[in-house]
């Protein structure tokens, strides 16, 4: 069979990449859809922060919605959509960092990476 053959294991480099992505395109996958209120927001805010940092490999995450896009129903709630996002999460595999983000960008909620780098290993042995 033709195609890409892949060799080896993942470096650390490459799994935290790995890691902020799936964090992220998970985080939008459960929460949109979510009912939501400006009342609401900061305890939405919150909660997806508190459930976020508990999974391996989160260092530090900042979530938070534009209030400004949610429009009331007839029931007197919105409900979250991708536009509203603007979340920055760090992930850590050993010493490699990645902060990512999922914002909106050109009227759609983009999910990329800021910056990664690699902390050097300063043990004496």
């Amino acid at each position: 069979m033709g195609g890409a053959q892949i060799h080896g294991k993942p470096t650390d480099g490459e799994r935290v990449i790995f890691e902020a992505g799936i964090k992220l395109g998970a985080l939008y996958h459960q929460w949109v859809g979510t009912p939501i209120s400006e009342e609401s927001a900061a305890s939405v805010e919150s909660a997806i922060e508190k459930a976020v940092i508990l999974q391996p490999f989160v260092e530090e995450i900042t979530v938070r919605l534009d209030r400004s896009l949610m429009q009331k129903n007839v029931f007197g709630y919105s409900e979250l959509s991708g536009l509203m996002f603007d979340v920055e999460i760090v992930t850590r595999v050993g010493f490699s960092y990645c902060r990512a983000a999922l914002a909106p960008e050109n009227g759609y909620p983009l999910m990329k990476v800021l910056e990664c780098h690699e902390i050097p290993d300063f043990s004496d042995h």
